[in-house]
This record gives structure tokens, C-alpha cells and sequence, in this order.
């Protein structure tokens, strides 16, 4: 454990965790941070540090972040709408609204040549896409021995922290002309699949995904600040991205927040990585999945495709072969959309918990037992185990603190 974590003993307090992240901010983990815990109506909200090491301005509770993967969940549950709504069914294949997927091809191995391919034994479902099963996706392999990561990173579709330059229309075109990883439905693939779901909600419904997204789930939960971009009067709230520089192992600017794309819409609006967003609007979106669908009287989705959401989708033997962090299969499955803990660990006895990580330093998970919602946003791109550790010290204290 890092020496800003908690340390066997620590009081389950406020000021207790709120001195234990002062610490990850004094010791130069982060530049800063928002960390909110609330169970009930009753809300444990911590600010520390600044929102950018140049410009000093503080952290504020309503500093808005790039929230990358945490916003998957969102993108799950605009597909569900759809699916509620006799649009879509969760078993249908894509290709009736993503033609760029019809009759896919497998290539024979990582190492073949992208010619040397096989046909898919089944269409691609929409299930496929929230399981992350759709055959393509993050693979932790070296790109130099496949010609098909290398195609991957030259079409500038391979998972990873960027924006995407180019329309949803122009990745589906690049993703179609590969040849996918693996068969539909045999492996779990990270990423890649919500970014499709989100294209496929465009074409499903007639919008683009973040007007669909806005009419339907973030203005009727009083999301205001959660979107694809940060417009100009909202853009002094916007925190500078950083990321730890190997050589001297400080933390440099990686994507500064005047002039960044996320002060402009995107070409993209990618549903796997794409939001911005405050605790405060995320705090909203977790209450309704914490009320099964349902925040303030304002019904999202049903109590059934919340239920399936956070239910763990991934066979034992598809975990056996879908590499991801070590030891995550362990004690983690995968929903629609969202991580499931699925076994006792080290931040709770119990398992049930279910939510996500994001990649430029955010965490959002929920604990239906003790009914609390748990964030941690800060600007800090992850790279590795060592930069998981300050969201799991606050994860092992907000699911016992004494509110």
C-alpha cells in the first residue's frame, strides 16, 4: 500500500479520510482531487488540492473532469432505453443499424496476416457489445509481432487515453475493414465495444449520443454539468489532465485544459470514454441505479435491466481466457456496461458492489448493501497497478465511514 493509505487501526471518520487523501495530494500523487461518499440523504464531500499545477486555481466541488471510462454505465444504460422501448433487443445483431459489422471475419491467430482470417460462426448482438464481447477490443500484447495491433494503432482505433479525431461514422468504417480478434461471444475484450454501443445508439434513435443522452437520462436526473465537451462559460472548471513522467517521475501536462478538445464537441462523442462530469452529477446517475432505475420520482430504466446490468455476465470460462489486471477475475465480473465484485476483497466482506475506473483518474462504485455511493475524481492518467492505489484506500474506508 502507498504511504498516503490508511493504516491498520484508522478511525472510520471523516477527518480520518480526509487527512488520508490530503496525503496522496501533499505527496504529489495527484495535483488534486473530489472525493464524495453518500449513503442516505446524508453527504461526505472532501476537496483538496488544486485543479491545475500552472494555474494554481483551487480544486472546487464543481470542478468538471474527463471521467473516460467511468462513463461507460451511461452508454449501457442508453442502449437499455432503447431495449425497454422495443428499438433494439439485447440478442439482436448489430448489423441491422451497424452494417459495418455484417459478416465478420476472424483472423486465424495475433500473429497472422490480416488476410488470413476465418468467418465469424455468429453475427455480432447487441449483448455482445455492453458483455465486451464482440471480439475486438484492448489486447495486451506487443504490437510488434501482429500485423493487426499495428493496423489497429494506424487507424487510431485501439483503446487507449485519447480522443478519437475522426466522426463515429468514420470509426465504424475503420473498425468494419478489421478482421476481429476473436469469435463474437468467446472472449472479453475491454473497451472497445461501449464506443460502438454508443454509435449504435445514434443510429437506433436518430440523435447523436449526446443529445439522446442528454434528453433521456441527464437532464430528468438534474445532471448539469455532464456531456461530451465543457462549453466556454463553463470552461475555468475544467481540470488539467496530467501524467506521470517515467524518467523523472513528475507529473506533466497531458492534455491542458484551455485549448483541449474537451473545450470543443468532438468529432466523436465515444460512449466508452468520452464524457466530462462533476461528483455531483455522478452522485445523481449512481442514486438511480442505486433506486433501480428510478431518482426523484423520474423513472430511467426498469428495476430488470438495472438487474441485469450489475448481474456478472462473463462465464468462468471466458475469464480463464480474457487477460486484464492481475488477480482481476479473482474477486471482479462484468455486466452490461459495469464491473460487478462477484467475491469478498479487501474493500468489502460482502460482494455486490458494482462500478467502475477510469483511465485519466476517476472511480465510481456503489454498494447496494450498505446503500452508498463511493467517488473519486481526480486528473491523473493511470498507468498501472501503483496508480490504483489511492482509489483503493478510498475505496476500503467510504464503504465504512461514519457519515
Amino acid at each position: 500500500m502507498s504511504g498516503g493509505g490508511f493504516a491498520a487501526g484508522d478511525s472510520n471518520s471523516p477527518s480520518a479520510l480526509n487527512s488520508a487523501l490530503n496525503r496522496h495530494v501533499a505527496s504529489g500523487t495527484v495535483p488534486g482531487l473530489v472525493a464524495l461518499v453518500a449513503r442516505g440523504d446524508k453527504v461526505h464531500v472532501h476537496v483538496a488540492g488544486v485543479q491545475s499545477l500552472e494555474m494554481r486555481a483551487p480544486m472546487q466541488r464543481d470542478t468538471i473532469f474527463a471521467v473516460a471510462s467511468i462513463g461507460k454505465p451511461i452508454t449501457a444504460v442508453s442502449v437499455l432505453i432503447l431495449v425497454e422501448e422495443g428499438v433494439l433487443g439485447l440478442d439482436d445483431p448489430v448489423d441491422k443499424w451497424l452494417p459495418e459489422l455484417a459478416n465478420p471475419r476472424v483472423i486465424r491467430s495475433l500473429e497472422s496476416d490480416l488476410d488470413d482470417t476465418v468467418p465469424a460462426k455468429r453475427p455480432i448482438t447487441v449483448r455482445d457489445l455492453l458483455t465486451l464481447r464482440m471480439g475486438l477490443g484492448a489486447v495486451f500484447a506487443d504490437p510488434a509481432g501482429s500485423p493487426l495491433l499495428q493496423k489497429m494503432n494506424e487507424l487510431q482505433v485501439s483503446p487507449g487515453p485519447k480522443l478519437f479525431g475522426h466522426t463515429a461514422d468514420e470509426f465504424m468504417r475503420r473498425i468494419g475493414s478489421l478482421p476481429l480478434v476473436y469469435q463474437p461471444g468467446e472472449r472479453w475484450l475491454y473497451h472497445t465495444g461501449l464506443d460502438v454501443a454508443g454509435v449504435l445508439v445514434e443510429r437506433a434513435s436518430g440523435k447523436s449520443l449526446g443529445e439522446f443522452q442528454r434528453e433521456r437520462i441527464f437532464e430528468p436526473l438534474g445532471m448539469v454539468d455532464t456531456g461530451f465537451y465543457v462549453p466556454p462559460e463553463k470552461a475555468a472548471r475544467l481540470a488539467t489532465c496530467y501524467a506521470r513522467n517515467p524518467d523523472t517521475n513528475k507529473l506533466t501536462v497531458w492534455n491542458p485544459a484551455s485549448g483541449a478538445s474537451f473545450t470543443e464537441p468532438p468529432p466523436f462523442e465515444a460512449g466508452g470514454g468520452g464524457h466530462v462530469s462533476t461528483v455531483d452529477d455522478f452522485l445523481a446517475f449512481g442514486r438511480m441505479l442505486l433506486g433501480k432505475g428510478e431518482y426523484r420520482g423520474r423513472r430511467i430504466i426498469s428495476e430488470e435491466s438495472v438487474a441485469a446490468m450489475v448481474r456478472d455476465q462473463i462465464t468462468p470460462e471466458q475469464k480463464a481466457v480474457s487477460p486484464f489486471f492481475p488477480n482481476f477475475w479473482d474477486t471482479y465480473g462484468w455486466g452490461l456496461g459495469i464491473a460487478v465484485a462477484t467475491a469478498p476483497d479487501d474493500i468489502s466482506s460482502v460482494p455486490g458492489r458494482f462500478g467502475w475506473w477510469g483511465g485519466f483518474g476517476t472511480t465510481f462504485f456503489i454498494d447496494p448493501k450498505t446503500e452508498t455511493v463511493a467517488l473519486l475524481f481526480s486528473q491523473r492518467l493511470m498507468g498501472g497497478a501503483d496508480d490504483t492505489a489511492m482509489s483503493e484506500d478510498f475505496l476500503k474506508r467510504a464503504f465504512r465511514l461514519e457519515i
